[in-house]
């Protein structure tokens, strides 16, 4: 039997990690490639195995399934990488997307460097990318930071660092958290444009654009459904992130003052911009 050009140069090899990139919610979404990987592999590494069962189910393909997630990524990857090494091919996919974007597959395509085990992926559904294009902002320079730390001092130093980016601002939040987070980037961001992304290639696919203020009250009205992409537009200041890392704190607070703040407003911004809560920057004013 003849191979054409194709299925030579899409053969799978022993040996090498294949991130595959699975719909996002449109199953139609899939690769050709891809398919053709997931059916030849020795085995998959799955997020979720039950997930991707029934992807696999929809696919009509069946095949040796092992877990692959956070809470077992120390483990299980060791495992793989001994499976790689001793010849077999696998498969390591998300439960929707691209491995290894905000995904525990950073970890182990790291290890497979350094073990030089080829590794190679496959281009597909990603949620950066889909909710970026639809969301109207600027496309030229942006950046993903994923979910944000979840609370303390992490999230302010986050939060205050990321309030000075000029690109567009790419974050994935869920449900449950998306008012808080709102409330969080109205008060260290300002009123600025954002897309709220969800459903997306879905059937309910919905990409809400307004201001960081319309949403929070949308949402304070109605409970959010489904995970977010939110896009933000980047800040339009003209002042560095760096201007006040030489200035003492009442020099970073006269500042401002100068700026036209009134003081209690300046304490604040201050506090903003060094990540630390409002009554420390107080304190330091009454020394």
């Amino acid at each position: 039997m003849s191979v054409s050009v194709n299925d030579e140069k899409n053969r799978v090899e022993k040996g090498c990690l294949y991130l595959v990139a699975t719909p996002i919610g449109n199953l139609s979404d899939i690769s050709e490639r891809a398919v053709k990987v997931l059916s030849e592999v020795d085995f998959v590494a799955a997020e979720d195995t039950r997930n991707t069962g029934k992807l696999l189910s929809a696919l009509g393909i069946s095949k040796s399934m092992t877990s692959y997630y956070e809470h077992n990524k120390k483990s299980s990857g060791e495992s793989i990488i001994r499976r790689l090494k001793s010849g077999e091919s696998c498969a390591l996919v998300t439960d929707a997307g691209t491995p290894a974007i905000s995904d525990p597959g950073e970890d182990i395509v790291r290890e497979c460097i350094k073990e030089n085990i080829k590794v190679t992926s496959l281009p597909g559904a990603c949620a950066v990318i889909v909710a970026l294009t639809l969301s109207g902002m600027d496309t030229r320079k942006f950046t993903f930071e994923g979910f944000l730390p979840v609370k303390g001092k992490e999230r302010k130093e986050a939060l205050s660092e990321l309030a000075l980016e000029k690109r567009t601002l790419i974050l994935y939040e869920a449900p449950h958290k998306l008012k808080t987070t709102l409330e969080d980037l109205l008060e260290y961001f300002g009123d600025r444009n954002i897309a709220l992304c969800r459903e997306l290639t879905k059937l309910n696919e919905e990409v809400m654009r307004v201001t960081i203020s319309e949403a929070l009250k949308y949402y304070t009205e109605n409970d959010p459904r489904g995970e977010y992409v939110l896009v933000l537009e980047g800040t339009k200041n003209t002042v560095t992130s760096a201007f006040w890392q030489e200035m003492t704190v009442p020099e970073h607070i006269d500042f401002y003052v100068t700026q036209g703040m009134k003081k209690m407003d300046a304490i604040k911004q201050t506090a903003k911009d060094r990540g630390v809560p409002k009554n420390d920057i107080y304190k330091e004013t009454l020394k």
